[in-house]
């Protein structure tokens, strides 16, 4: 590219802002208020706010990435420590919630599959449905039963009771009903 242009082929164009011809050797007021402005109020709070923000950024708290230890559930508490009773129901509300929605997650995607596959949803939505049966019956299998005020402790007695049955079950292999399990 040639160093010398041609102004007369490439003409500039004509710039928006006038040139401002000074007349007068009087000062402009507005530059005085201006400046004050800017030094009596502006920086102290520019200046102040920079603070804030430093100190914020260093302290950063996010509550939608809180960790919560997880504690001990209510079957290795000692009695009397209602300490840890409460942290163990805290800890099983938590629990619950996270299953629910679970359940909600793999409910909405099998509803997105049947939607997308329409006729061909028992075909093609098959590992789909598998899951949303275990992640159910998992979920009704610890929750189920308990109602909107069910807590840790009958959650717990829930497990142990299906734990003894299925103890029985398997010393008794016979079906229930039949009569010929014991002598």
């Amino acid at each position: 590219m040639p160093e010398d242009h041609d102004w007369e082929a490439y003409k500039v164009p004509p710039t928006r802002t006038p040139v401002s011809e000074r007349t007068t050797s009087v000062p402009n007021p507005v530059d005085y208020f201006q400046s004050a402005f800017n030094y009596v109020l502006d920086s102290p709070v520019t200046l102040i706010r920079g603070w804030i923000e430093r100190w914020q950024n260093r302290n950063k708290f996010y509550y939608y990435h809180q960790k919560f230890r997880r504690v001990p559930d209510l079957s290795q508490c000692l009695e009397g420590d209602y300490l840890c009773y409460y942290e163990a129901e805290a800890q099983w509300r938590r629990d619950r919630m996270v299953d629910q929605q679970i359940v909600e997650i793999v409910q909405e995607r099998m509803a997105a599959c049947k939607q997308r596959e329409g006729p061909n949803q028992f075909q093609n939505c098959a590992k789909e449905m598998e899951l949303l049966a275990q992640v159910t019956k998992a979920y009704q299998d610890r929750y189920g039963e308990l109602g909107f005020h069910g807590n840790a402790r009958t959650c717990l007695m829930k497990q142990k009771h299906r734990m003894m049955e299925e103890r029985k079950a398997a010393e008794n292999p016979c079906p229930p009903g039949t009569g010929s399990g014991r002598p």
